[in-house]
């Protein structure tokens, strides 16, 4: 809505109707109405009363007499300043009870939509951070080797800097619990917890054998009490949580696990990999599977699997020495927008800090104070229902000052200002764009506008990546938090009513709007938890350093004019209007800002909120504009300056609706202020109209780059939008930029039902907004209110935002859609005019050239298997490729995936380079292999190898139900290829060979081991070579990662896949029953729902069920008959439902033979 007044001229302008807005006509900034002599704009008050009736006029001689109260402003076009002549006709009053009914209407609809709001007089916010700390979980160590780093002294120094720092005493104790078995059996099998029991009676070479079973694991007698003690402590603090002895609880439905131990926790990953309703985010040390526990499932393209893909997210570190700006880019690019999609209502965080700087195991960078902001980034969501648990750390000092910086943290202690917070490094940045564009398909809010870069910058970018070498960290700094005689002040003053429209009291821009805001505050007790602060005029000092002295003499001599030369002075301005009172009221409105900027500096609080008006950020230094005379917030922040003294990094976000073009002006050449606006622009037609809104402004001279536009080009802009804002574009510039003060010009009038800004933000939203800013600047931030001309709006709003500077954990918010396409052009456009000045706006979809696959060459809906077990690799060259349907196993790089709701298999086809799939669109070569020979402890390899050179499954291309988790087909980028690389094509076109088993099998005899590639890396240390994981089932590495290779390793163009060897034993092959004498059918259709596509039989009663992926018939079944293996008439591999794994054994070769014999005709090649 555009602002621009008039005091007299008349002049025709057309109307404009707003999204949101009821049918009427809009007071609008910048819109000169052409009005007829003595017309009254016709609005409604709050409460239904027609305002000509009931219109008190106050008289010049009592300014301060309060004009009549209205709920919604007028939508009418009028006309600021005009005097009125005469009493409205009596067609004019009928008009009026028209639109009266629909105002009243569009005032419902809005307070309907506030009543779901959680700012009710009643509402008392739960707070308290709860603390679990048992001196039993030091029981336990290493019999066998002191120095081992998982040691009692971890919590020994933990507990002493918590003392410290008087912790302790201001979090509420809980008293440990051990862990029931049934509760362990949630994640855990019967077997494991009862074999982990029997430790309690072992001796110390008895549990030495068995830990040397297992990866990285000591075991002692008191390791299973312990154990059973961690997790019942955890499990105590989501009872508290739940129980709304913390805070209010609700049931849980949806869980987001937050995983920032330097290791990736795979057991967690692989607990939750096919659960939608628990969200796994690790972020973690990875070296392309150099670093422990050496898993491809730990790398970005691994998503989960069936109804949990998209939910399993991890973003890989491939070197070392990674920094705050690293973890910090990776949460507000990929974390919180997917969280608030998902919208968790419980979030648990793996809280390992061994990523800290000096951490012998992690080697990372990370500071307390980096994970101070995690904490607090994380606290936004979920109502604030977090719960730490501590993993791993094993520099004491480190570890004992990031547990105290995050339980500072929680508490609601402001985050210390980053030391060196920089820019996401170029590592970090790649990492990033291979697992925003893995989980695109899954997750709306992360689809991005297309983003391209022109040459110069991209040179400027390599030049750059060469000149990054290692970073030195400085030494850990010694951390401080605030003693705050109050958290939050408040400045308001009733006095600054005094500025009214003498011609038109329900002009926009009324006295009511701070009046109805305090109102609000201090109904819901929020006045009465803040510090309030006395409000005082601004200085000629003061408002000299934004503005002019003539400027201000001008504006001064307003107060002794009479009405015609206020009405003139008024005109000379664009949407001003002037009464006697107001420059004493704008005056008073700066100054009060100052005096809250003094107490933040000063330590008597730690943030503000200002109540004030006129508003300030359209004002310029020579001239009065869009309702503004002083530049409030300008002032505030030169002011800053001049009581610091020096030039203090200063950021100021202006979300008014409207561009804050005296502001950008004032700041334009000025490095140390950084100004963020985001607003309408509608392509320079929206207030205050012309190109100074336009994304391309990004200041002059020394202060370039330092002036941010984000213009909107349309209305209904809402949540989604300026989160998204916020995460891609606001925020990392924020943290890069390292801001030492917070100024918000808080408009209010981009909020749902404003009648001037026609767009959707809720109170909500403003909550979460603030919330988030809070991180910056340790937690010194004001916020000055600007423009919002609904007062059931502005006032709810400004509740909200104080709630969140009070520490109360921001609402639940529900975001109804994804960021609108409009809103991520005009995000996408910003970012690209100040990718060349903030480093933190680089991350985009870009080659992982760090891996061994190109993130550019990922389909939609992709999803990466988890490697589970021991690994086969084999390799092919391209003339003669065989794409693997090994199970359900899919390449990253180039497969399709059927929704989890699809009835149809997943497929993993090998992508063709674009030469090679123009060539031979159609060839295809159909395996169907049986077990083949295992070159390691006699196992079986138990899978089904299918061949295609067609990107893209056939129908009758299905797999297994449970497929080999392992598998991951890996393709030689296409940018590495040549035209003399690309294969030649099938002999045979568009048809499907069926090739025996028993040749497959001879063929495979050919295959050559690649005793290279058995070597551990060299980073490994021989005790790290020794042990695979925990997932390896305690099997050693040597003997596990098999490498064979198809045809001649000379020719370096090949194709690399990976499978799983299948457990050569399980406890559960004593449920395999005798097997029918009718034998076996193959072809036998599901019993329940007839389908021939992918069925199993199960081996204790021999009924036959489909898979998963049709109609999970025989998952069901297990369900219910608790049998737990079956076995596939597609491949004839054996799954066990209880172990997850894939089985081959002696006891199972019989029901395979006969099997066999049925499906090909002929026995197995190798019954063995």
């Amino acid at each position: 809505m555009e602002k621009r007044a008039s005091s007299g001229t008349r002049r025709p302008a057309g109307r404009q109707e707003f999204g949101g807005v009821s049918p009427g006509r809009s007071v609008r900034k910048g819109l000169r109405p052409n009005r007829v002599r003595g017309e009254v704009s016709p609005t409604m008050t709050s409460t239904g009363q027609d305002s000509t009736t009931t219109r008190q006029r106050r008289s010049r001689h009592n300014p301060h007499s309060p004009p009549h109260d209205s709920s919604v402003t007028s939508k009418r076009g009028v006309k600021k300043g005009a005097l009125l002549h005469s009493s409205p006709s009596l067609a004019e009053v009928k008009k009026k009870g028209r639109m009266k009914k629909l105002s009243q209407a569009a005032e419902q609809d809005l307070i309907v939509g506030l009543q779901g709001l959680d700012l009710n007089l009643e509402a008392k916010t739960l707070s308290g951070t709860g603390l679990v700390f048992d001196e039993q979980l030091n029981e336990f160590h290493c019999l066998w080797d002191d120095s081992f780093p998982e040691c009692p002294e971890r919590l020994h120094a933990i507990k002493q800097q918590l003392i410290q720092e008087g912790l302790v005493d201001r979090c509420v104790s809980f008293q440990a619990r051990f862990a029931e078995k049934e509760e362990l059996m949630l994640v855990h099998s019967l077997e494991y917890i009862d074999l982990m029991e029997t430790t309690q009676y072992m001796n110390e070479g008895e549990l030495r054998i068995l830990a040397d079973t297992y990866d990285s694991v000591y075991l002692h007698p008191n390791s299973y009490t312990c154990a059973c003690l961690a997790s019942g402590s955890v499990l105590r603090l989501v009872d508290a949580v739940l129980g709304n002895e913390i805070r209010n609880g609700m049931a849980i439905i949806r869980v987001l696990i937050v995983d920032w131990d330097v290791h990736h926790g795979q057991g967690t990953q692989f607990a939750f990999d096919r659960d939608p309703s628990v969200l796994y985010f690790s972020i973690h040390r990875y070296e392309q599977g150099r670093f422990w526990p050496h898993l491809k499932a730990s790398n970005w393209s691994t998503v989960g699997f069936g109804r949990g893909q998209g939910y399993t997210i991890n973003v890989p570190w491939n070197q070392v020495g990674m920094r705050d700006a690293d973890y910090i880019a990776a949460f507000l690019h990929l974390l919180l927008p997917v969280a608030l999609e998902f919208q968790p209502q419980l979030v648990l965080v793996a809280a390992g800090f061994d990523a800290l700087q000096g951490d012998p195991k992690g080697e990372m960078a990370a500071t307390p104070a980096g994970f101070a902001q995690l904490t607090h980034l994380l606290m936004g969501l979920a109502g604030g229902k977090l719960i730490l648990s501590l993993e791993g750390g094993y520099n004491f000092r480190s570890l004992a000052e990031g547990v105290s910086a995050s339980l500072h943290t929680l508490l609601g202690d402001p985050c210390p200002i980053l030391e060196s917070p920089g820019a996401p490094c170029w590592s970090a940045q790649a990492s990033l764009s291979c697992a925003l564009e893995a989980l695109e398909p899954f997750w709306e809010v992360l689809v991005r506008s297309a983003e391209t870069l022109d040459e110069d910058f991209l040179e400027e970018e390599n030049v750059e990546k060469e000149e990054e070498g290692p970073w030195q960290p400085p030494a850990l700094p010694v951390l401080t938090w605030p003693v705050l005689q109050a958290r939050t002040g408040l400045v308001y003053d009733q006095r600054m009513m005094g500025h009214y429209n003498l011609w038109d009291n329900h002009h926009p821009e009324m006295p009511q709007r701070v009046f109805r805001i305090m109102r609000r505050l201090e109904e819901l007790g929020l006045a009465g938890r803040c510090l309030t602060l006395p409000a005082r005029p601004a200085t000629d000092s003061e408002l000299l350093t934004c503005h002019s002295a003539e400027y201000v003499g001008r504006l001064r001599a307003t107060a002794k004019m009479k009405t015609r030369e206020l009405h003139r002075e008024g005109s000379n301005f664009d949407s001003i209007y002037i009464c006697p009172g107001t420059f004493a009221c704008a005056q008073l409105a700066t100054g009060a800002t100052c005096r809250l900027v003094e107490a933040v500096l000063a330590g008597e609080v730690l943030n503000g909120a200002a109540v004030v008006r006129p508003p300030g950020h359209h004002a310029e230094r020579d001239a009065a504009c869009g309702f503004c005379f002083f530049n409030s917030v300008a002032v505030a922040a030169r002011h800053a300056q001049a009581i610091s003294g020096h030039a203090l990094r200063i950021l100021i976000v202006d979300w008014d609706v409207h561009h804050g073009n005296g502001t950008q002006h004032i700041f334009e050449e000025d490095p140390s202020v950084l100004y963020i606006s985001l607003h309408r622009y509608d392509h320079g037609t929206f207030f205050p109209m012309g190109d100074e809104g336009a994304s391309s402004q990004m200041g002059r001279a020394a202060g370039t780059g330092f002036t941010v536009n984000v213009a909107w080009n349309g209305p209904r802009v809402g949540d989604a939008d300026y989160l998204a804002a916020w995460h891609r574009l606001v925020l990392p510039i924020a943290y890069e930029f390292n801001p030492e003060l917070v100024l918000v010009s808080a408009g209010f009038d981009a909020a749902r039902g404003d009648p001037l800004g026609g767009c959707q933000v809720s109170p909500e939203g403003y909550a979460h907004l603030t919330h988030l800013l809070m991180g910056l600047a340790n937690g010194r931030i004001i916020l000055i209110l600007e423009g919002g001309y609904n007062l059931t709006s502005i006032s709810e709003s400004m509740a909200a935002c104080t709630r969140s500077l009070l520490g109360d954990p921001p609402p639940l918010l529900t975001l109804a859609r994804p960021p609108l396409s409009g809103a991520l052009a005009s995000i996408t456009e910003t970012i690209q005019v100040h990718r060349r000045y903030w480093r933190s706006l680089r991350v985009m979809k870009v080659e992982d050239k760090e891996g061994p696959s190109s993130s550019k060459s990922i389909t939609r809906k992709v999803t990466l298997p988890a490697h589970r077990g021991p690994a086969v690799q084999m390799t092919a060259p391209d003339r003669n490729i065989l794409d693997a349907d090994i199970g359900k196993a899919t390449s990253a790089s180039s497969v399709e995936v059927s929704t989890p709701d699809q009835a149809k298999s997943e497929t993993a086809v090998v992508a063709l380079n674009q030469d090679q799939a123009s060539e031979a669109p159609t060839r295809e070569a159909m395996l169907d292999q049986t077990p083949s020979e295992a070159a390691t402890e006699g196992a079986t390899l138990d899978q089904t190898i299918v061949g295609t050179a067609t990107v893209g499954a056939t129908p009758g291309q299905t797999t297994s139900e449970e497929a080999v988790r392992e598998a991951e087909v890996i393709q030689t980028p296409p940018a590495l290829r040549t035209d003399s690389q690309t294969p030649p094509a099938s002999p045979v076109q568009g048809a499907t060979a069926q090739i025996s088993p028993s040749k497959l099998t001879e063929s495979l005899r050919t295959l050559d081991l690649n005793s290279e590639a058995q070597k551990a890396p060299e980073s490994q240390s021989p005790e790290e070579e020794r042990l695979l994981g925990e997932a390896a089932e305690g099997q050693d590495r040597d003997h596990s990662m098999l490498i064979q290779s198809f045809g001649d390793h000379a020719d370096g163009d090949q194709v690399t896949f990976y499978a799983v060897i299948p457990l050569p034993w399980c406890p559960h092959l004593v449920a395999v029953g005798p097997i029918p004498e009718s034998g076996l059918d193959v072809t036998q259709p599901c019993q329940d729902c007839g389908t021939l596509q992918e069925n199993w039989v199960c081996l204790s009663c021999y009924q036959v069920y489909c898979g998963r992926y049709v109609s999970a018939h025989m998952l069901q079944h297990h369900g219910v008959s608790g049998h737990p293996l079956v076995l596939s008439y597609v491949d004839l591999s054996t799954w066990c439902y209880n172990c997850e794994a894939y089985v081959h054994h002696q006891a199972l070769l019989d029901v395979k033979s006969i099997a066999h014999q049925n499906k090909f005709g002929e026995d197995m090649p190798h019954s063995h």
